[in-house]
């Protein structure tokens, strides 16, 4: 099992790691990853890793079995031998938007308080899927109520619970086709606010800023109607 080190601090962009093993794909196993990889709408990091001399671009990160993470070459090269000792280099800009759009997300799902169906993220923009039936009436008003909350410098942190106490407050999961993972005894919540002022907690194992002053003003584009009890709304950061 790789060790995410994205999980404690989202903001580290260097770190060393030792390659644990290489995939029959050609993908690279680390003992510990700045990496994110693919999940939950947001996509998987990407940037450099480094050894004696060579460098190796990597283009994108996805889970591998039994809770590796697989760093994906973008084109072939020669690869790190198992045991050699690498030096990680996030693409540092592109992480942080997705930081940036994902806690917007979360604050998305305040301002349209409707169970969410789905959802995407990209570095410049995202979008959710709500069960709903008809389009909001005041897109702008939405807008302004979202950038409030965003205005609001409230601090994003993170907290684990045991899988019986999530089955005992239910409302705390807004997806409605994903649910939380388990299996380990602890799921990630992410709480944006703090006490009596918290805005918004539920179970995410995304990568979030610590702070939603560095969200930036953002703007909801098109709203799309996707079936009958669905619409898709998309978010760009400004």
């Amino acid at each position: 099992m790789t060790k995410p080190l994205f999980r404690d601090d989202a903001y580290l962009r260097e770190a060393t790691a030792t390659v644990r093993d290489i995939t029959s794909e050609g993908g690279i196993v680390l003992d510990q990853s700045l990496f994110y990889p693919t999940s939950g709408g947001q996509p998987g990091d990407s940037g450099v890793l480094t050894w004696a001399g060579a460098s190796l671009d990597i283009a994108t990160t996805v889970k591998g079995e039994g809770g590796d993470i697989v760093l994906l070459p973008a084109e072939p090269a020669p690869l790190p031998a198992i045991g050699q000792v690498v030096q990680q280099k996030l693409n540092w800009d592109r992480r942080h938007r997705h930081m940036r759009v994902h806690t917007a997300l979360h604050l998305l799902s305040v301002v349209i308080p409707l169970p969410v169906t789905g959802g995407s993220i990209a570095a410049d923009k995202g979008r959710l899927d709500f069960d709903m039936t008809d389009a909001p009436e005041d897109k702008e008003a939405l807008e302004n109520d979202l950038n409030r909350l965003i205005a609001c410098h409230m601090a994003v942190t993170t907290e684990w619970i045991t899988d019986a106490e999530l089955d005992a407050q239910p409302d705390l999961v807004k997806t409605m086709s994903v649910q939380p993972p388990r299996g380990s005894g602890q799921i990630r919540l992410v709480r944006i606010g703090l006490g009596q002022e918290t805005a918004d907690l539920q179970p995410c194992g995304g990568t979030h800023v610590g702070n939603t002053a560095e969200i930036g003003r953002v703007r909801l584009g098109k709203i799309e109607k996707k079936g009958r009890q669905n619409r898709r709304v998309y978010l760009h950061l400004e």
